[in-house]
């Protein structure tokens, strides 16, 4: 069941110094700031604070689960410093410009979206914008966390050992004769298999 609750409090300064470093380091990666890399890089800083993680642990304390791909993943990114190459950042495609904060020793984890009403707002804080691109890029870097986003409290109905795995753990499909890593291997009918020779197949 999810539970909503109230967004923590923390030094504005502190954040607004860290917001502009950090939506800097994710533009980076892009032609120019968008409005969703705003949304991540503020989204994971968010995520951090309700974790009672003041900065990214840097020891996979963190896990973070996106909803989509794209410059909002990006912007998740820089303001968490997980990756997809550390295996602390995982995309479950749902479509949506959303996040899961898991801290995996407590086991706690809040899903951050934005409000339904977030484009909206963003005029009322970047009035002088020339357009509705520019109003929601700048209106978001202002707008307070509770009219930006939603916060709620979830519990994961995936089981984290399985995701997270252990190092070493290695498997040969009985069909292909390809390496798994990671316990992503499947049995099936007496064979151990692979997810793509089990018909769990992307591609052919």
């Amino acid at each position: 069941m999810l539970t909503e609750f109230n967004v923590p409090a923390y030094s504005l300064v502190a954040v607004a110094r860290s917001l502009t470093d950090l939506l800097r380091k994710s533009s980076a990666r892009h032609q120019q700031l968008c409005p969703r890399q705003v949304l991540g890089v503020r989204m994971g800083l968010l995520g951090l604070a309700w974790l009672g993680l003041a900065a990214s642990p840097g020891d996979k304390r963190l896990l973070v689960i996106v909803e989509t791909d794209g410059c909002f993943a990006d912007g998740i990114a820089a303001a968490t410093s997980c990756s997809i190459g550390a295996r602390t950042l995982r995309v479950i495609d749902h479509g949506k410009v959303a996040a899961v904060f898991v801290d995996v020793e407590s086991n706690r984890a809040v899903r951050i979206a934005p409000q339904p009403q977030a484009r909206e707002r963003a005029f009322e804080y970047a009035s002088g914008a020339p357009s509705k691109w520019h109003a929601q890029r700048d209106g978001y870097q202002i707008m307070p966390d509770d009219e930006l986003f939603t916060v709620r409290l979830i519990e994961l109905t995936i089981s984290l050992e399985q995701l997270l795995s252990k190092p070493g753990c290695k498997a040969t499909c009985d069909l292909c004769g390809e390496e798994i890593i990671n316990e992503r291997e499947v049995r099936q009918h007496g064979q151990l298999l692979c997810r793509s020779c089990a018909g769990d197949r992307y591609w052919r």
